[in-house]
This record gives structure tokens, C-alpha cells and sequence, in this order.
């Protein structure tokens, strides 16, 4: 930059938010292949990476989208979270799996889409949940009947789930024709069934009389379920003949002193290999057809949790309570006579600090018969993602040691290794709040700092700073202030009944929205003499808000919030039915009133799929400025043509003087409205990806800025209705270190301080975007130059944003920093006044219980 930027900053991290370990992962399976035709290649299809659903303790799930473009085969930023089912509060999620809602319309190595799937989950109880993926909610619920739920998994053919219940049996719900009823229930065994998988499908062949064509051979031939294989609480593992119910053999397991052994996790290969790890830390394989074990591991040192197979078969990881992720590969050995195969633990490696409870792969392993065996392409490593205690979710390319191909790619762009023994992991960066948003906002005129919590949420008021002399750095430490420079004003509770979708405080501290998935909240805030803040809740905001929604809604609840920069009106996105109501908070005598709702993002008509960008003005831009009907949007459900657009508005921004609102949604459509007039003013073009972050320039407030997970940019002219040819340049030449640095962008800041009438048209125009581990400070003018002088460093490197010499770049327009971490919201407090949350991972990770540690004699 031509000249640095000096800012009084706040770094912050007395905010106590804890996220929630980690306790389920699941990728979707892919659809079964014809059993009369030979395997196709996976390379040949496009490459796509599939959604990873992540589960909680707290019993959210996060929905993570892959944020590479269709057809790259690295992205740096690799999942980042496009939405999050909320749970009932209060639950949690011990087990999560994928199938596919209609198998025959999904090409056999095509990659499905959440529209194509189903999510089921279980919490520790009896009610086994399927989630509606679209809306954000549950879809349905059933009794498993056989008390708790101790595991699941879906067959290969996506037809039946089975279920592992508390009283010892085995249930199978069908879920053909996208039903969830319950099938057939196995013998009963006296112990829990903590684990279990299904066998390889076998080939269901037409009558041998029945003479038909090859086409009707495709529908008559298919796979059938043969047998699944249980682990018990009894030290056992069992086999279990699908047709009648029946054990058909029995597997023992070690015991110590005579204590049952648990069976935490079993697996099956396609050949009818099955693998076991249990609570003595052993992993085993066993022969499915006598019902021997072939080969036993002492692999860990205490109970193996979790298990899964790589795509090709021929390995298995394995973790649990020691934290470390082994893994077994089935490997040739030569002996004196002849060559044979065996498996072998290869390498082991600890890169988490707590126990690991899921292990997850990609692509997927499907249970086939060797003669249906996938291929995929040798070229591309394997991701594997692993979780537990330590919240947050760790991917490594997994790569075998046997391939022999000369480069093969690492997707996540770690390092130019890819093997699961060599290359370099990463962590994904845990989310504050729900669907990637910040549980952290702040009211710049109360100076105050709200943070939500599962159900309920913690204010801090952030006191001013005495005046520091030019020659001292401006940053201010929590930990040298104490409670001087900050102190708790409100510490809230809330009756709800999921976890809080989302909150927002009015930048006057008088307001405060917050909302479960079924209601939404408006608090008045008062302020006692000492400092105290005081909430009063207006009772019959639910109901103001019911008022203006279909009759049937029977909920209020919202998914996003945003009040206007001068606090007089909230925006409300609604949880149900993709609405948007502007309301009219009114003086301290009046109630709150709804002046319109827009139903813009729910209209087919301005619908365009994700997957492709749609370049120009919109179509509807033309007419844009002729005045809408007031009642055109009230009685929008009777004038809708076809059936409404089902879709998640989470991203809500107001420009600096209060004009302009942006929406945008999970379809990553983008409107704009006028709230001077109250009407809708035109829609954005579609984007490949939904926007992460949304926000006004202050200094010119009709200069919408859209960022995005891949770390892209867009600037839109919202009057205009058009790109500005002066901001294409700036976003198609954004430095790599930007672009590809593994955090993805969280937010997007401006310094009022450029605002308003008293901006000089000198005077330095910027954007300040964050993430987990960087922020980033972008010159929108494009006139300026990285300085060639290095600046010497102040303070504890705060005082000025571009002055960290050791982990900035020098670039025109650019200035990257990389010491605060983990970051968890980043604001302007005041004109040059900057507020960094961070909670770092140590402080987390004392709130935990301590880790699985056996000191060895000799170690150090």
C-alpha cells in the first residue's frame, strides 16, 4: 500500500463460546451398477466431490458443499458449510447416514445431489430422524421399538436401513418409494448392538423358463441382500442371514479378566472380508464364510470407535480413544513356495488432541463382489476426514503406498504428497454459528458484543480507551485491560425448542432478535444506572409476524436477521416459506408492524440453476423500475404459476443509508429491494456457488460486494444493475495467496470512518475480508501501490492491519496478515476502531476432559 492504515484494535477473546465436538461423519453412497454389465470407470464421469454431513454433540448438522469449481480436481479451500439442520434442544447425534432417494434415476457413477438424497440420524434415543435437507428441518420421525438406537447403516442398494437396538435386535425399515416403515425385525440377541454393516449384495437372476430381451433382463436382474454382520456388547460378533432373521455364526472376541469386550465398529469388504475393533484396541479381520478370524492387530491403546474402508478395498483406517488414525493395507507377500496377500499395518499418525469418533471417506466404498469392483481414476488421492472431541473436522489425502502411478494429485492442495503417510493435513475451521454465519455481532453505537449460544446468549459492553500517545501502538488486549476494558452487561437463557438459528443486535443497543426454528424473539433493551442492561420482551411479536404469513405457516421462526444501520427497521428472513417481512420497529409507545413482505426468492420465474452463471443483465431488469402493486407480493401464493422454489435466505445486508437490501439464498440467487420505496428492484445473475458474505460499500452504498467460498469476489452496481467495468479487473486478479489460502472467506468489513459527506476524494477506499486464520485488506480504488518500504513493526502487531512484515505479501492493492487465530468475527467498532474475536484452540480445549495418555517407561 502507498500508506498504512493505522487502527485502534480490540483483540478479544473473553467471548466463552465453546463449539460442539464432533460425533458423526458421513459422505453419500453412490448407486449400485447394473449387475449384467461390466464396471464403468469413475474417471470418466466428471470429477464431483460429495456433501459431507457432519454431526454434533449439541444435535446440529452441518451440510459442507465441496468449493471447487465442476471439473477441478484441487480446491484449497476444499468443504465449507452451505447449511445447518438444527436440532431439538436439547439432543445430539451419535450416528448419521446417507441413501439415496430414488436409485434408478441416478446414473450409476454419477455423484448425487442433496435433492436426490435422504439424511437420517439418531441421538442416543429411540426416534430415528429424517431430515427435509431442503427446508432445514425434520422430516419425519419413527420408533425404532426396540429402545435406543446404538447404530445404523443402509444397504448397498439403498432400500432397507438397519437399525442396532438397545434390546439386542436387529431392525430393517424399507424405504423404498421414498417411504420409512418398519420392515422385519432379526432374533434377539442378550446384548447391545453397537455396530453393524452389510455383506456384498448378490445377483438376483430372472426365473430360468423366462425368455425375455436384454432390456428386460435390466429391470428383471438385480441385487439382493444376503447377509449383514452385527458387533455386540457381549465380546461377539454375529452373522446374520437377511431373508429369515437368523444368526447364522457366531465370532468371539479377546476378553481381559473376563470383562465383556465391546464391539465399537465393524466393516465389510466386497470379497466377504469382516473387520472389527473393539474396546482392547484391536482390529481384526475376519473369513465371513467359515467365521474365523484371518489376522488380529493390537493397533491402539484403548476402545477402536470407528472404522472405514477406502474406495478400492484394499485398505482400512481405523481410530478411536488414543486419538491416532492407523492404517491396514492388503498388500502381496512373497514366501518360499508362493506368492499370497495379507493385510498389514502400514503407518499410524495422531492428528487429533482428543478422541476421535468418526471416520469418513471420499469417494465412497461400495460393497460389490470383486467382479463388480469400481474403478476409480489412480491419478486423484482419496480424502479422508476424520472428528471428535476436538471440534473440529481434519482431512487428509489418503493415497496408498502401493500406487504406483508417478504424480497423483492432492486435492487439498497441502503439498505436493498425497499419501495418507507423507502428506500434510488440515483442519476445517469450526463455525461459530449456524450455516457458516457468525454466532458474534456487535451495536457500534452501544459499543456493545453479543454472542449466541445453543439457547441462549452472553452481551459484553466494550468501554472506551483512554487517548494513546502517537509513538505507543493503538492495540488494545483484553488480557492487559481485564475487566477495565471490557465487563458482562446480560447473560440470557431462552425457553426454545431447537438450538438458535440466528440473533442480530441494533446498532443503538435497543434491540435485540433471536430465533429456534419455530419462533422468533424481539427483546426492548434497557439500560440500568449501573451499567446493566435490562430485556423486555414484546409478547406479541410472533404473532405481528404470523399476521403477514400464509394462513397454514406454523411457524415464525427466522434464518437470518438484519436491523438497518439507524435501528429503526428489522429485516427478517423467514425460517418457513423463504419469505422476507421488513418491519417498522416503531417509537418506544408503538408496536412493531410488518410494512410488506417480498416472496422473490420463493417465484420459479427467477430461478436459475447453480451449476451455471448467467452472464449480462437479468432478463427482468428491463421493467425493474416500474412500480409494483402493494398488494402484488401480499397475495404472492395465489399468483405464483408453479410450485414455489424451496430454498434457505441466509445472507441479509442494508447499505449504509439505509436504501438498499440484499438477499441472498442457498440457490445462490441474489435480490435487491428499495426500502426508501419498499419495493423489489432487480435480481442478481446466478453464481456457481451461494454467496458466503454480502455487504455494502459505505462509501459508495450502491457497490454491493459478494464473497464467496472459493475466495472469489464480485462488485455489483445495485442502481446500475450492472457489474462496474472498474471492478473486473480488481476481481479477476486477486493475488493467490488470497484466492488459495486454505480458510475461506467468513465476513466482509468496512471503515465508516470513509463514509459520508466529509469523504475526500483522496481519501483511501478499502475492504477488509476474514477468516479463520487471515484477514486481508483490498484497495477498491485500484490506485494504489504495495509500498517497496518495509515497515518496521508495532506494538504486538495490531496497531496497524498491514505492518506484519513476517506474514504479509506485498501485492498492488493487497495486504494479507496471518497472526490472529482462530478468528471468530471481525468489525468496525467505531471509525478506526477494529474488533478481532478470537478464541484460541488451547482455551477450548481446556474446557474438555483429559485425553487418553499412557506414559511409557523410557519416553520422554
Amino acid at each position: 500500500m502507498s500508506e498504512a492504515t493505522t487502527l485502534a484494535l480490540h483483540r478479544c477473546r473473553f467471548v466463552d463460546l465453546n463449539p460442539s465436538p464432533i460425533t458423526a461423519l458421513a459422505f453419500p453412497p453412490l448407486s449400485l451398477p447394473s449387475p449384467n454389465k461390466k464396471p464403468s470407470s469413475f474417471g470418466k464421469q466428471p470429477l464431483r466431490f460429495g456433501t459431507l454431513a457432519v454431526g454434533h454433540a449439541n444435535g446440529n448438522i452441518d451440510l459442507c458443499e465441496w468449493t471447487g469449481a465442476e471439473g477441478d480436481l484441487q480446491s484449497s479451500q476444499a468443504w465449507a458449510i452451505r447449511t445447518t439442520l438444527v436440532g431439538p434442544y436439547p439432543s445430539k447425534v451419535d450416528s448419521l447416514a446417507f441413501s439415496i432417494r430414488h436409485p434408478d434415476d441416478v446414473p450409476t457413477d454419477a455423484v448425487p445431489s442433496c435433492s436426490e438424497l435422504r439424511l437420517f440420524s439418531s441421538g442416543g434415543g429411540s426416534e430415528l430422524l429424517e431430515w427435509d435437507m431442503d427446508r432445514g428441518c425434520v422430516r419425519r420421525t419413527i420408533s425404532s421399538q426396540g429402545g435406543s438406537i446404538w447404530s445404523m447403516a443402509v444397504n448397498p442398494a439403498s432400500a432397507l436401513l438397519a437399525l442396532g437396538c438397545e434390546d439386542g435386535t436387529v431392525r430393517l425399515l424399507s424405504l423404498a418409494n421414498d417411504t420409512l416403515i418398519h420392515h422385519r425385525r432379526f432374533d434377539r440377541v442378550k446384548c447391545r448392538v453397537l455396530s453393524i454393516s452389510w455383506g456384498p449384495p448378490s445377483r438376483r437372476l430372472s426365473p430360468p423358463n423366462k425368455t425375455t430381451d436384454d432390456s428386460s433382463d435390466d429391470e428383471d436382474d438385480g441385487w439382493t441382500d444376503t447377509w449383514l454382520v452385527t458387533g455386540g456388547s457381549d465380546s461377539s460378533l454375529r452373522k446374520w442371514d437377511v431373508a429369515t432373521g437368523r444368526s447364522i455364526d457366531r465370532m468371539g472376541t479377546d476378553k481381559i479378566r473376563g470383562e465383556r469386550t465391546l464391539v465399537w465398529s465393524v466393516g465389510v469388504l466386497g470379497d466377504g472380508t469382516i473387520v472389527s475393533g473393539d474396546s482392547l484396541g484391536m482390529v481384526k479381520f475376519w473369513d465371513s464364510r467359515t467365521c474365523t478370524q484371518l489376522q488380529s492387530f493390537q493397533a491402539h491403546g484403548a476402545d477402536v470407535l470407528c472404522l472405514t474402508v477406502d474406495p478400492t478395498g484394499t485398505a482400512v483406517y481405523t481410530s478411536g480413544v488414543d486419538q491416532k488414525i492407523s492404517q491396514f493395507c492388503f498388500v502381496k507377500t512373497s514366501g518360499e513356495k508362493s506368492s499370497s496377500r495379507r493385510w498389514i499395518q502400514t503407518s499410524s499418525r495422531r492428528m487429533h488432541s482428543h478422541d476421535v469418533r468418526a471416520l469418513a471417506i471420499w469417494p465412497p466404498y461400495t460393497t460389490l463382489p470383486p467382479s463388480h469392483k469400481r474403478q476409480f481414476p489412480m491419478d486423484i488421492a482419496p480424502i479422508l476426514a476424520s472428528g471428535g472431541l476436538d471440534m473440529s473436522v481434519v482431512i487428509t489425502p489418503a493415497a496408498l503406498p502401493t500406487n504406483t502411478v508417478v504424480k497423483i494429485v492432492n486435492p487439498i492442495s497441502t503439498s505436493i504428497h498425497s499419501t495418507f503417510e507423507d502428506s500434510y493435513h488440515r483442519r476445517l475451521a469450526y463455525s461459530s454459528g449456524p450455516s457458516s454465519t457468525s454466532a458474534i455481532q456487535i451495536a457500534r453505537e452501544a459499543r456493545l458484543l453479543c454472542c449466541a449460544r445453543d439457547a441462549g446468549l452472553g452481551i459484553w459492553r466494550i468501554n472506551k480507551k483512554p487517548a494513546a500517545p502517537e509513538e505507543e501502538p493503538a492495540t488494545v488486549d483484553d488480557d492487559d485491560l481485564d475487566a477495565a476494558g471490557w465487563e458482562k452487561v446480560l447473560d440470557m437463557e431462552l425457553n426454545v425448542h431447537t438450538n438458535l438459528l440466528a440473533t442480530a443486535i441494533s446498532s443503538n443497543g435497543r434491540w435485540l432478535v433471536l430465533s429456534d426454528l419455530y419462533e422468533s424473539k424481539l427483546f426492548a433493551l434497557s439500560t440500568s444506572p449501573d451499567g446493566v442492561i435490562k430485556p423486555k420482551r414484546i409478547r406479541d411479536f410472533s404473532d405481528i409476524l404470523a399476521a403477514h404469513l400464509p394462513p397454514k405457516t406454523t411457524s415464525t421462526g427466522g434464518f437470518a436477521f438484519h436491523f438497518t444501520p439507524d435501528s429503526s427497521k428489522l429485516v427478517v428472513s423467514t425460517a418457513v416459506g423463504s419469505y422476507i417481512l421488513v418491519v417498522d420497529l416503531g417509537a418506544d409507545d408503538e408496536k412493531p408492524r410488518v410494512l410488506r413482505r417480498f416472496d422473490h426468492h420463493r417465484h420459479g420465474g427467477s430461478s436459475i440453476p447453480s451449476d451455471r452463471v448467467v452472464k449480462g443483465r437479468p432478463a427482468d431488469a428491463e421493467n425493474a423500475d416500474a412500480p409494483a402493486d402493494e398488494d402484488e407480493d401480499m397475495e404472492s401464493e395465489m399468483e405464483i404459476p408453479s410450485a414455489p422454489i424451496i430454498t434457505s435466505i441466509l445472507r441479509l445486508a442494508t447499505s449504509f443509508d439505509g436504501q438498499w437490501l440484499a438477499s441472498s439464498d442457498t440457490h445462490a440467487r441474489t435480490h435487491i429491494y428499495n426500502l426508501d420505496s419498499i419495493q423489489h428492484h432487480c435480481v442478481l445473475p446466478s453464481f456457481p456457488q451461494a454467496a458466503q458474505a454480502i455487504s455494502f460499500d459505505p462509501s459508495r452504498p450502491n457497490i454491493l460486494i459478494l464473497a464467496f467460498p472459493d475466495n472469489s469476489i464480485q462488485l455489483f452496481d445495485v442502481e446500475a444493475r450492472q457489474f462496474p467495468s472498474w471492478a473486473k479487473d480488481l476481481c479477476s486478479a486477486l493475488p493467490k495467496k488470497f484466492t488459495r489460502a486454505h480458510d475461506h472467506i467468513l465476513g466482509v468489513a468496512f471503515d465508516s470512518a470513509v463514509a459520508g459527506p466529509s469523504l475526500k476524494a483522496a481519501a483511501p477506499r478499502y475492504v477488509l475480508f476474514w477468516g479463520a486464520t487471515w484477514l486481508c485488506k483490498i484497495r477498491l480504488d485500484g490506485s494504489g501501490r504495495a509500498g517497496s518500504k518495509k515497515r518496521r513493526r508495532e506494538g504486538d502487531g495490531g496497531a496497524k492491519i498491514d505492518a506484519a512484515a513476517g506474514a504479509d505479501e506485498h501485492h498492488a492493492n493487497f495486504k494479507m496478515i496471518t497472526h490472529y487465530r482462530p478468528i471468530l468475527f471481525v468489525d468496525f467498532l467505531a471509525p478506526g476502531e477494529l474488533v478481532v474475536v478470537e478464541r484460541p484452540l488451547v482455551d477450548v480445549l481446556a474446557t474438555l476432559p483429559p485425553a487418553y495418555f499412557v506414559h511409557k517407561y523410557g519416553v520422554s
